[in-house]
Order: structure tokens, then sequence, then C-alpha cells
């Protein structure tokens, strides 16, 4: 996502009209990791739109500009606390500033690590709050309260670092014993796709680790903005399969059915028929499952 100013990145997503952005610098404190009440909540995210130069940005929120969400309610009413997590270096905060809208902005190196966001999913609102602070100190306190304050976690690696991809492994590992409990959506990511020659992590690996770990799983691109609207808007959809009621999300599948085709619907039928009769088909199938972002 760059500024309107004429020159577009090539290969980048357009959004929709963004008006909510809220920055916050460093350090976050304690106030903003421990629950709050809905009330107190409310408080906390209410901002001013940023725009620097008074210049118009593309994004894929809605129109209100003194807020980051038209309610000011909790979790459970849109607002989802969603946390980054993974090595330096793999492009979490890259990420996370085409998510806020600020990294083509000149002073986005003073652009905080907290970005809140109203956006559009599925025709509903949805306010999120992204948490780029897995890196702001080494303290072991502010790692453990990032495993236990999630709505949801996004697990970051990089496609060109096998490193970053163990570690990624070793993070889901911490999260499960954290929060071992709970039904958590979390979405590995292997960021920097576009860099083909410097691959050390292959699709398939990725899509079996995720196998193996329960979660979702999905490569992009932050240089070229690849995915990661479809990232961010995942999330939403995991956070809604987890906390909404069966009702509305029968109606949500309805209205995505009804918009895919005759031959993809047969070919999904047949596939898990097959499934059913071979292991290794079915190993397959799951494989594939983890990158349909709209399903459990």
């Amino acid at each position: 996502m760059t500024l309107n100013r004429g020159d577009k990145r090539r290969g980048s997503t357009p959004f929709a009209a963004q008006q909510h952005l809220h920055r916050r610098s460093m350090p976050v404190d304690e106030r903003d990791l421990r629950p709050l009440p809905p009330d107190e909540l409310s408080g906390l995210v209410r901002c001013t739109s940023y725009s620097p130069g008074g210049a118009h940005r593309q994004s894929w929120a809605s129109d209100s500009s003194d807020s980051v969400t038209s309610s000011g309610s909790d979790s459970d009413g849109g607002l989802y606390k969603v946390i980054l997590l993974g090595e330096h270096g793999v492009g979490k905060t890259s990420l996370a500033r085409i998510f806020g809208g600020v990294e083509d902005c000149a002073d986005a190196e003073e652009a905080g690590n907290t970005y809140d966001r109203s956006i559009i999913v599925d025709g509903e609102e949805a306010s999120l709050v992204v948490f780029d602070i897995w890196e702001q100190d080494d303290s072991q306190w502010l790692q453990n309260h990032c495993m236990k304050m999630g709505d949801a976690y996004i697990i970051v690696y990089s496609v060109t670092d096998k490193v970053s991809f163990e570690k990624a492994s070793e993070l889901r590992i911490q999260l499960r014993r954290a929060r071992q409990t709970e039904d958590i959506p979390i979405i590995l990511v292997g960021n920097k796709s576009d860099l083909v020659r410097s691959r050390e992590v292959s699709v398939d690996e990725g899509r079996a680790c995720a196998v193996v770990f329960d979660c979702k799983f999905i490569e992009t691109s932050a240089a070229l903005h690849h995915n990661v609207k479809d990232l961010f808007e995942g999330i939403v959809r995991q956070i809604r399969l987890r906390k909404d009621s069966k009702e509305d999300n029968a109606r949500r599948m309805a209205n995505t059915k009804r918009r895919e085709s005759i031959s993809k619907k047969a070919k999904r039928f047949l596939g898990r028929i097959v499934a059913k009769n071979n292991k290794k088909m079915a190993f397959k199938a799951k494989s594939k499952s983890c990158h349909d972002l709209s399903v459990l």
C-alpha cells in the first residue's frame, strides 16, 4: 500500500479508502498489555487519524475519522488484538506498516509499533490492533505477555532464511504451552516470497509445518504487497469462526459458497471422497486446507 502520489509499486494490492490509523510510540507499557474492560479499552484506542501532509491514502478502512472502531467495544464487539511474532529481519515491521498504511511515509521510522485499523471483511466491520512489539526489548516479561494477550497470532519467517523458519516452529510450541486450553487463531507466514533465487524454505515445507502444528499458512511478499490484504482479512475470519455463533458463521459460509463456481464445488466434493480412502491423499487434502483462511 502506497501514498496516492501517482507512483504505483508493481504488484501491490490496492486497498479501499482508509481513515483510521493509530500509532503508538515505544515503549508499550503494561497498561497496553493487560486485559481491559470495554469502557477503558475504548478510551485507549480512540484517536485522530494519521494523515501526513494531508495526503490521501488507499486502504481497507471505513469512513469514520476519529476512532479505530465505531462502537469502541472489545473483542466480543469486533476489536481484536493481533500479535506479530518472529525472528529479527523476517519482515514483521514491513507487514505491520503496510497494514497501517505508513511504509512509504517520510516519518515511517517514527510510526511506532502498534497499528489500529477498522477493515471490512465479508461485508462486516472489524477492528484490529496489530502489535509489532516482540523485539521491542529483551524483556522476558514482555514476551511472556505477548504470548498471553493476543486474540490471534501471526508467526512470520523469511523463505530465504531456514533458521527463521525453525524459530517459527519453536514459537508455535511456546504458544501451545502458553495457551494450551484455548483455541487461538494462528497463521504461519512465509514472507519475502518474491526473492525466488534466495529461497531456502519451500512452499511444501511451510505447508507441512502448518499441518503439523495445526495452524493456517500463507506466503507473502511485503515488497510487492502480495497476499498482505489476504493475510489480515484471513486473521479476522479465523477469529470470527471461533468467537461468533454457529448461525453467523453458517451465514457467512453460505454467502461464500454462492460465489463459488459449480466446477470448484464438484472438485472439492470429489477430493473429500478420495481422501477418506487414502492416507496420503488425506494428508494432502489437509495440507491444502491450511491455505484456506476462511475455514477452521
